[in-house]
């Protein structure tokens, strides 16, 4: 494989897990509507920044000329049903939304890491960008997990 379809595969995974990010943050909002308000914003917010991913690494996967993916994650679609699933017999209670949506970003930190340690040549550039996103996304990681462990330490 070209070192470029090396790369652009690399970035297209990276796309799909945004994508799943947007797709699942957007089912969250859903989840809690006219619930939690503090959550909604919280899951907009990051629903946008994986947009902005997402369109940061298109245009990364543009420049060495392949074509960037436009759909989620075999994995993200299975998780989404699992979800629909759980909420039908759960319910649709913070706590849960909460803690599938740890499960979500735990995935993204793994496929940003997979990435990173992949045998694909990348830029200094690349990488960086990568790395910003894993970053910020570690945030959103710990944020969330924060979240649902001041709902169970309050309803304990």
């Amino acid at each position: 494989m070209q070192t470029n379809e090396k790369l652009i595969e690399v970035l297209n995974d990276l796309i799909e897990i945004n994508n799943d990010r947007v797709q699942g943050y957007e089912k969250a909002t859903q989840e809690t509507k006219n619930l939690d308000v503090d959550l909604q914003a919280i899951f907009h917010s990051l629903a946008n920044d994986s947009r902005k991913y997402g369109a940061e690494l298109t245009q990364e996967v543009n420049k060495l000329g392949g074509e960037a993916a436009r759909d989620t994650t075999t994995s993200g679609k299975i998780y989404r049903a699992w979800m629909d699933v759980k909420a039908a017999f759960a319910g649709h209670d913070r706590q849960s939304v909460l803690s599938s949506c740890e499960f979500g970003e735990d995935a993204a930190q793994k496929a940003y890491s997979s990435a990173l340690a992949s045998d694909a040549e990348m830029s200094a550039e690349v990488r960086k960008l990568i790395v910003d996103q894993q970053d910020t996304l570690k945030i959103a990681h710990n944020l969330i997990k924060k979240y649902r462990d001041l709902h169970q330490a309050v309803n304990a």
